[in-house]
């Protein structure tokens, strides 16, 4: 998890290495998935969790972004009751940074240099070092929020949203747009998915899209070739609009238009071949030592530096 933009510093990066790199875990302790999906034409995520004593479910949302991000988890019983372990440990700066912990009589604030989350939950909380910890069951029919809200760390936090509240209005805005998809041909469903997809790379506040939400992860298992493709292809970007523009999606090409428009600027001879999310144009590559890479795979690579000649042909296919 990135914040608070799609090329921001993760503060979860266990994916990259270990759960001492950051992690949000909610799970029963003695349970194993049994299943995940998206809801219907939306990003909402939910995932079966089966017991010896029951059921639940756990449902994850995004909202639709407005200023800072959020994210909105709930636990819901399914049958009998089950015991859950939560654990929020972020580490900011990809894994490489502590946070101070402090507990308020709603939930937990974690702070270091310039981030701050705020995560606010109806159970218990208890700390363990600089991880918030809690152990709690869910009976049938029983719901458990936890709300993360990501804010400036010399700002004041905003208020926590409720969220039933937002699940409904989230759940509601993707079917409205969901609904907009002219496409009627065969595997309308898959095709949904992967505009839904699509949608999901594009950043609201300035319309850039991104090749891909990652970075890192591998071509191969245990290669080298581990890039960073949270970034503006413009050749990607364009595939990305064709795709959107034939099924009935027009806001989001307006929106692009004025992205180039302004990430171009001056003379097309010094058009790049891709740009950050807000149209810069240095895009400087770093590796990152502490990270032992998704599956051993090193070096794990943050920024692109377009004009090399490992990185310039490596858009995201």
């Amino acid at each position: 998890m990135c914040l608070p933009y799609f090329d921001s510093g993760a503060c979860f990066a266990s994916l990259l290495g270990t759960p001492k790199h950051g992690h949000w875990t909610i799970a029963p302790p003695d349970g194993e998935p049994a299943g995940r999906r998206y809801r219907d034409g939306t990003l909402i995520l939910e995932t079966d969790f089966r017991t010896p004593t029951g059921e639940v479910t756990l449902i994850d949302c995004m909202p639709p972004r407005t200023n800072e991000p959020d994210l909105v988890r709930v636990v819901v019983g399914k049958s009998g009751k089950v015991a859950m372990r939560m654990e929020l440990a972020p580490r900011f700066d990809y894994g490489s940074v502590e946070p101070w912990v402090r507990r308020y009589p709603d939930g937990v604030r974690m702070i270091a240099g310039p981030d701050a989350l705020q995560m606010e939950t109806p159970v218990l909380l208890r700390r363990e070092g600089l991880t918030a910890v809690s152990e709690f069951e869910v009976s049938a029919g029983q719901r458990v929020p936890f709300v993360l809200v990501y804010h400036p760390s010399h700002l004041r936090p905003p208020e926590s949203p409720d969220a039933e509240e937002v699940l409904e209005q989230t759940e509601q805005w993707w079917r409205e747009w969901s609904g907009r998809c002219t496409y009627e041909g065969e595997w309308r469903e898959e095709v949904l998915r992967s505009l839904i997809t699509l949608k999901a790379l594009t950043f609201a506040p300035t319309g850039g899209i991104v090749a891909a939400a990652t970075t890192s992860l591998p071509e191969q298992i245990g290669g080298v070739r581990n890039w960073d493709y949270r970034f503006c292809w413009v050749r990607d970007a364009t595939f990305t609009l064709y795709s959107l523009l034939s099924n009935g999606y027009v806001d989001e090409a307006r929106a692009w238009r004025e992205w180039l428009r302004r990430a171009v600027a001056g003379k097309p001879s010094q058009m790049n071949i891709m740009y950050g999310i807000d149209g810069r144009r240095r895009l400087t590559e770093l590796e990152l030592p502490w990270l032992p890479g998704y599956e051993d795979s090193k070096p794990v690579r943050i920024g692109n530096a377009p004009t090399s000649s490992s990185s310039s042909t490596c858009s995201a296919s």
